[in-house]
């Protein structure tokens, strides 16, 4: 059984989430495959390193920021 919130999402195109299971109810009341149902839009998925970089202005290259660990009992971390 799927809920009447998850089928809502799916026909409005924005599911939450969606498994496996889900799929298979779903084929079974149409008599389809489930590789029937999914559309792969490569185009609407970054490629590692372009979500999380800024681009600079001269080059063009992305760079991406550094982490920097930070204690939370407001102590300083010992030099590296």
């Amino acid at each position: 059984m799927i809920s009447a919130g998850k089928m809502s999402g799916l026909w409005s195109g924005q599911p939450v989430s969606l498994k496996l299971e889900d799929l298979n109810v779903i084929c079974v009341v149409l008599g389809c495959e489930i590789g029937d149902l999914l559309i792969p839009e490569p185009g609407k998925v970054p490629r590692p390193g372009q979500e999380a970089g800024v681009q600079e202005a001269t080059t063009g290259s992305v760079m991406i920021p550094a982490v920097v660990p930070k204690r939370r009992d407001g102590r300083s971390l010992p030099p590296m």
